[in-house]
């Protein structure tokens, strides 16, 4: 409902910066990293990022999308070629949880796998995440970030008398970035229904089995019209952030 100017027509994913939707921003920036294999676990409106995806590889035309959703795509002159996209539909309602429960056979052969929400964008070290997780032997990582709100954090005695005032950006407080480094074995802690943050993550913390990676550079949801608006204005500026391949 917060991105309603575009998803009465196309998914979140396909919601443009520039003139590529937020998913191929994502995309791009792991390949930057070698992160070259993809799946994506549909949900609403599967039929449109089966299509982006046909699109990057040449199978249909480029003009599709355009005329299906009324949103005009350009499809990037660099190479994909060697992208190896996997497109897997997950259910309309699923959560996070249970879309990765339903691609588990996909990742199991992978000792380490990276995923994301696919609603914000970053200039996260990825490689520097992955470096300090492996080693680590915990069986979850996630970026925490500043929140990004302007609102302020208050802190009062039981009787309300105000004891501190500040904004929410400069206290203690971090929040999930939505960029993870998943063990395998993370399918041991996520049980049917259940979501990835809430009981998995739970579990993980009662083992000592989950740890963060703190971001304190560049980190942008896209939650509402408002949000989406600063990101494309960041783009036309040439001023990116988050286009760490630049």
């Amino acid at each position: 409902m917060r991105m309603r100017e575009f998803s009465e027509t196309i998914p979140k994913p396909l919601v443009p910066i520039g003139n590529h939707p937020i998913l191929w921003h994502l995309m791009r920036y792991y390949a930057h990293y070698g992160h070259k294999e993809f799946i994506l676990c549909l949900g609403y409106r599967s039929d449109l990022i089966r299509a982006f995806v046909d699109g990057l590889s040449g199978r249909i035309s480029h003009d599709f999308i355009s005329a299906v959703s009324g949103i005009q795509f350009e499809f990037p002159e660099e190479s994909t070629e060697d992208w190896k996209i996997t497109c897997v539909d997950t259910g309309l309602e699923a959560s996070v949880g249970q879309r990765l429960r339903a691609v588990r056979s996909l990742v199991s052969d992978d000792e380490v796998f990276l995923a994301n929400y696919v609603d914000g964008l970053a200039d996260v070290p990825l490689t520097a995440l992955v470096e300090r997780f492996i080693p680590s032997g915990k069986l979850a990582c996630f970026t925490s970030v500043r929140p990004q709100a302007t609102f302020h954090l208050v802190t009062a005695d039981s009787d309300g008398t105000v004891t501190g005032i500040d904004h929410i950006r400069s206290g203690y407080l971090r929040m999930n970035g939505g960029f993870f480094a998943l063990r395998r074995e993370i399918f041991d802690f996520i049980k049917e229904g259940d979501d990835l943050v809430d009981m998995p993550f739970r579990r993980l913390i009662e083992m000592s089995q989950l740890m963060t990676f703190r971001h304190d550079g560049f980190w942008a949801c896209m939650d509402t019209f408002r949000e989406r608006q600063i990101l494309e204005d960041l783009c036309a500026s040439g001023h990116a952030p988050w286009m760490v391949w630049k």
